[in-house]
């Protein structure tokens, strides 16, 4: 039979001093000390993942930022060409058949810079908005410049076209100025 060691006994009681104060059991303060090491590692894993999520969410923003302006950034610039485009296309729609005889070389440079200016937009995205007379008005397409009553049309069809609209991309430049019937249903 082994003999008991009685040294490893002393060891398992807690251990009094002359004051009578309890000398704590090493293995506690160790498992004490695990577990805050443990809890700080759990809160420097949380804070590095949350580092690491928002460092992915600015570089999307980033990304997305950066698509936008390379998309958007002309914008301002083609809504103020867009003047130009009308005046031209006012140009063309004013000659009439005495004037393009008269003046067909310049005619054909107003058109020829009309078209090169809407190649131009079209190559940068913008799109013309050609409503149609009697198209039904879109708000998120069209600008109601005024309503009258029209015979043999719906409330909200187009009686007229004052101006093409634009967009660039999905965002709209400038919408198409239109005039809407007002004649209630019944007629």
């Amino acid at each position: 039979m082994a003999e008991a060691n009685p040294k490893a006994d002393e060891q398992l009681e807690p251990q009094v001093s002359d004051t009578d104060e309890v000398v704590e059991d090493p293995l506690e303060l160790m498992e004490r000390e695990l577990a805050a090491a443990l809890a700080e590692r759990d809160e420097m894993r949380d804070r590095m993942m949350r580092a690491l999520a928002e460092a992915e969410n600015s570089r999307k923003r980033a990304e997305k930022d950066r698509r936008d302006a390379q998309m958007y950034g002309g914008s301002r610039i083609a809504r103020d060409m867009l003047p130009v485009y009308d005046n031209l296309a006012r140009a063309l729609d004013a000659a009439n058949d005495e004037t393009r005889a008269a003046a067909a070389g310049l005619v054909e440079g107003v058109d020829l810079t009309l078209r090169e200016l809407t190649n131009i937009l079209s190559k940068h995205g913008v799109e013309r908005i050609c409503p149609e007379i009697g198209d039904m008005f879109d708000p998120h397409l069209h600008q109601a410049m005024f309503e009258a009553p029209v015979p043999e049309t719906r409330a909200g069809q187009i009686i007229q076209v004052m101006a093409e609209g634009f967009k660039l991309h999905d965002q709209l430049l400038r919408p198409a100025q239109v005039g809407v019937s007002s004649t209630p249903a019944s007629n």
